[in-house]
């Protein structure tokens, strides 16, 4: 089982299922509407997903005709995506979730149209807080 919620907390999901299909999204469509470099999406069946709280709160933004993104209206974080032609399943942004997740990515996608300072294999310096110097 996952648990998770949005940044204010108003929004809260739980998953009774696996996650499938997990991939980091580089395409134009993911960095706009997550703010990053790529978006991290799995799916989860529609019928092992459930929003626990805040039904009231999301929103629904529909970019084309029959594929909706699901978002808090409170704080603007993105839920999850749903295609009208597979209910069975949505798409969720699994940056959403509080719980550990044991599935991993299996891949980058559209890495073509990724940003262009987005270094896939960087070795960059990992910090367990702020970067020196930051206050």
């Amino acid at each position: 089982m996952y648990l998770g919620q949005c940044l204010c907390g108003k929004v809260s999901v739980k998953i009774s299922g696996a996650i499938s299909g997990i991939i980091h999204c580089h395409c134009s469509l993911c960095r706009k509407n997550s703010g990053t470099a790529y978006a991290t999406n799995g799916f989860v069946n529609t019928a092992e997903f459930d929003v626990v709280a805040g039904k009231e709160h999301l929103t629904t933004f529909s970019f084309k005709p029959g594929r909706n993104r699901h978002f808090c209206a409170c704080c603007g974080s993105p839920v999850y995506s749903s295609n009208e032609s597979d209910p069975s399943r949505i798409r969720l942004r699994l940056g959403i979730l509080d719980s550990d997740i044991y599935e991993r990515p299996m891949s980058h996608n559209f890495v073509s149209s990724k940003a262009n300072w987005e270094e896939l294999d960087a070795e960059l310096p990992r910090y367990t807080e702020f970067e020196p110097g930051r206050s």
